[in-house]
């Protein structure tokens, strides 16, 4: 599911930078330690994802977007300067769980000039994408953008830079 990327930023992990996550937190809910289901690869990046969640002390785990039950996609959109923020329009109790998933995760702050330098190359590709929307048909330009988002999706942050080559942040 993950590849090698972390389970809540989808930044990259390696051999040195990574560890297990528990969903629920192992102190709160010690019967998930060995549940696969509450296990998750998650980046060791100080002040973000478990590292963050696991020091924030007390909250509901069901007020955060659980990545292997629902698509945050769903829920969350990123913007070309690396931003993350609800999407628009979402029913109160979605838009207070897209809240605090960036809350909890720390998924917004630190991890937004990382996730900027990884989408800026994008930005104008996504221009361009968005002349060729209107001067031609739309057989001829989408099969090119969707090579494009296949070509990137096993990147890290790749919804981030999906987000900006489909211009969501606009629309969202």
């Amino acid at each position: 599911m993950q590849g090698s990327r972390c389970a809540y930023c989808e930044g990259p992990v390696s051999e040195d930078n990574r560890h297990i996550e528990h969903f629920r937190q192992r102190d709160r809910y010690p019967q998930g330690t060995f549940d696969w289901q509450n296990l998750f690869g998650s980046c060791n990046r100080p002040g973000t994802c478990g590292d963050h969640k696991d020091k924030c002390g007390a909250y509901p785990h069901q007020d955060l977007i659980k990545p292997d039950v629902e698509d945050p996609e769903a829920l969350l959109v990123f913007t070309p300067n690396g931003a993350i923020r609800p999407r628009a329009k979402l029913q109160p109790h979605d838009h207070r769980r897209a809240k605090e998933t960036i809350r909890i995760l720390g998924l917004d702050g630190a991890l937004n000039q990382i996730r900027r330098t990884e989408v800026v190359g994008y930005i104008q590709t996504a221009e361009l994408f968005a002349e060729m929307a209107e001067t031609f048909s739309e057989d001829e330009w989408l099969p090119l953008l969707q090579e494009e988002i296949l070509r990137t999706a096993h990147l890290p942050f790749a919804t981030a830079i999906r987000h900006v080559l489909t211009r969501q942040s606009e629309t969202a």
